[in-house]
């Protein structure tokens, strides 16, 4: 996403602070996730999927609607009976990062070690709330990439100095449960990405897996938790201030009570036996790989990229893609016209004007749709009204349009990517990301029908070529000449990040 427009942003509306990273910055010593547990709900579930299908196998759920990707987040962290692990690109302060924090931290304080890792990117003027986290005895919380001076005018200053470095953010999205189930995927723990917006919510997808999924994951997490690209948040400069992190908790408290949109989902943890009973039958069975770009110690290598063309390159009869944002540059239209050319069929579906939360992406997209189209594949935009809003938020919210975040592709309704990649530069050659791959003819059908629902008229606009070249909308019945957008500044907006550069976004 554009997240240096949105970091700017934020840092006009937060107060600036003057904490900093100490200049002693204290690595901690590697440490390793706890072998998957033995015991517990999701223990079990894992035993029956590796006794019936082999040690390699998983069983998978698609989390298409909101609601499934909140309360599965909530039905793993409630459930871990030993070890519960996130990593996130964003962590909002808002209602959803506040219910996800209440029970993690519950989690911690029955006796669960969690650990957490989140891209220092928004974390500006949260400092002692994320000391206070680390100081909790079951708690450990580490920042990707941090900014060593923490004031606003101060993170700009280094942003600037140190560009390079700073510029590379950790996009990746895991949570893991006892070693034995994970959900993978593109949703950040925020309001836009669980349908509890006003302004606007993403359409977005996780996959939820239960069995050799979660040690496949377990390796992941350890890679970055390890890394010299991550800082514990016990090197931020500053004191532990019981009455702060008392009167933060119980302010994290009252408002997860308050909020309305909240109760269908319960601040307080629960028992999730009856869901989890059901699940079973829900599953997916298949085997996974789990690909990420790695965090080393001088540079980040970035191999997810090369691996999912690879991957979709099997393709024989057919490739769906749907990706939120996309800047596909030649050597991706060889790519299809390669696949076309021996008659595979290629369907995309990714955001229109109309439906973008970062204009400067659908800038630099709108000179490659003719490309696109030419290579043979049928291009398809997200309607910003799209029926399938009805998914996207969660009663009683209604946002004012949908937006697209999904990261998705099936091959041959047989294999499956869900993850965090976009196709555009910053995600080849700049950030890290992650997802996984599985081979599960099941999934792929399930994958299939909902990103076939998701192109139909009711939710997008398929974009063609007039006689002269030029592209048109046609979507229920209704044709544009003009790409569909929500209002003139929005056109406006788009006309002026085209001079902005596009390997940044």
């Amino acid at each position: 996403m554009g997240w240096l427009l949105l970091f700017l942003i934020i840092s006009q509306l937060t107060a600036c602070t003057t904490v900093s990273l100490r200049e002693d910055t204290v690595r901690s010593d590697p440490s390793y996730a706890q072998p998957p547990a033995t015991n517990g709900p999701l223990a079990d579930i894992a035993r029956k999927i590796l006794n019936e299908n082999g040690p390699g196998a998983s069983g998978f759920k698609l989390l298409d609607k909101s609601y499934d990707g909140l309360l599965w987040r909530l039905v793993l962290i409630d459930s871990a009976v030993s070890s519960l692990d996130i990593q996130t690109y964003l962590w909002y302060p808002d209602k959803v990062g506040r219910l996800i924090l209440e029970h993690a931290v519950r989690a911690a304080d029955r006796g669960v070690r969690v650990r957490l890792i989140v891209d220092d990117l928004l974390t500006i003027g949260l400092e002692q709330l994320l000391y206070e986290l680390e100081a909790h005895p079951n708690l450990e919380l580490r920042l990707f990439n941090p900014w060593e001076h923490r004031g606003t005018l101060s993170r700009a200053g280094e942003m600037i100095a140190q560009m390079e470095r700073l510029n590379t953010r950790m996009h990746d999205k895991l949570l893991i449960a006892d070693g034995n189930a994970a959900v993978v995927g593109g949703r950040n723990i925020g309001d836009h990405y669980f349908g509890l917006s006003d302004a606007y919510n993403f359409h977005d997808l996780d996959i939820l897996g239960i069995g050799h999924i979660g040690r496949q994951a377990n390796v992941m997490f350890d890679s970055f938790w390890n890394s010299e690209w991550v800082v514990s948040a016990k090197n931020l400069e500053t004191e532990h201030d019981a009455e702060f992190a008392t009167k933060k908790w119980q302010e994290i408290m009252k408002k997860n009570r308050a909020a309305e949109e909240l109760n269908q989902f319960g601040a307080e943890p629960k028992n999730w036996d009856r869901e989890l009973s059901a699940l079973v039958h829900e599953l997916h069975i298949g085997t996974s790989n789990l690909i990420f770009d790695e965090a080393t110690a001088d540079e980040v290598n970035q191999n997810v990229a090369a691996k999912m063309f690879n991957i979709m390159g099997l393709a024989k009869k057919e490739l769906l893609i749907t990706n939120a944002y996309i800047i596909p540059g030649q050597p991706a239209i060889d790519f299809i016209q390669g696949l076309t050319d021996r008659g595979v069929r290629v369907r995309i579906l990714t955001n229109s004007l109309a439906s973008h939360d970062v204009p400067a992406v659908n800038s630099h997209y709108e000179g490659w749709r003719d490309d696109l189209i030419h290579a043979g594949a049928e291009l398809y935009e997200l309607r910003a009204d799209a029926a399938i809003q009805s998914i996207v938020d969660i009663a009683p919210v209604k946002g004012e349009f949908v937006g697209l975040h999904t990261k998705s592709v099936v091959i041959d309704r047989s294999i499956v990517f869900v993850g965090s990649m976009n196709f555009d530069p910053r995600s080849f050659n700049i950030n890290t990301e992650a997802g996984v791959v599985v081979e599960s003819r099941e999934l792929g059908e399930a994958l299939a029908q909902i990103m076939e629902r998701d192109m139909s008229p009711k939710n997008s606009w398929q974009v063609l070529l007039d006689d002269d070249g030029e592209p048109y909308w046609v979507s229920s019945g209704e044709v544009l000449k003009t790409q569909p957008a929500r209002g003139g500044m929005q056109r406006a907006m788009n006309v002026i990040f085209k001079m902005f550069p596009k390997d940044q976004y």
